[in-house]
């Protein structure tokens, strides 16, 4: 390249160019850190590439809320998941699993078992999951509300202005089973904890 003047120019920056290129990586920064803002982004850390199972024989929870949210992995993709926060919760039956894949070993589990006798306690409890079943009940519910407005989850439980969400006083669910990116809680506790690791695809459900 030369200048007007016939120049050899070494060393210049084509800036429509840069510009070109940059602009859509500052974009996504920025929109992240706009949802981080808002509270679209779920868990407080960069999930893990597996998702888990977990399933229970009854959950049985007080301060219930559930909005849609966003998950991040270390790769900064983003991972769509609604949020179950619950205040104060009883897992009986718990089991958790998760199956890695290794080379030469093939599926390796990893198994977590608890609540069998005594149930699991759990505060300020977040699930972030892609699927939930189960018979669920729930009293004073409302749904439909806004998920900035949530009040009856734990604190800091909310989503996005003028997105879906609903909270309820109490919930219930039987033969819960659900796959999740993450769970964080205030306080985990886990009578009769057992885990396993084995080699082969064993899942709770």
């Amino acid at each position: 390249m030369k200048d007007v003047q016939e120049r050899p120019v070494t060393g210049r920056v084509g800036w429509r160019r840069f510009a070109a290129v940059s602009v859509p990586g500052f974009a996504v920064t920025g929109a992240l850190a706009v949802a981080l803002a808002q509270g679209a982004l779920a868990a407080s850390f960069a999930v893990s590439g597996q998702q888990f199972k977990v399933s229970a024989e009854r959950l049985e929870g007080t301060g219930f809320v559930q909005y849609g949210s966003v998950d991040v992995n270390a790769r900064e993709d983003l991972l769509p998941v609604a949020v179950t926060g619950i205040k104060e919760a009883d897992l009986h039956g718990l089991c958790q699993s998760v199956v890695t894949t290794l080379p030469l070993l093939g599926d390796i589990s990893l198994n977590l078992t608890a609540g069998k006798k005594k149930p699991v306690e759990a505060t300020d409890l977040f699930v972030d999951a892609t699927q939930l079943s189960g018979d669920a009940s729930f009293e004073n519910i409302e749904i439909g509300r806004d998920a900035s407005t949530l009040d009856k989850g734990p604190e800091g439980a909310q989503g996005m202005q003028d997105a879906f969400s609903q909270q309820a006083d109490t919930i219930e669910i039987s033969d819960l089973r659900q796959v999740a990116w993450a769970t964080n809680a205030g306080t985990f506790k886990l009578p009769g904890l057992s885990m396993k690791i084995t080699r082969g695809k064993r899942e709770c459900f």
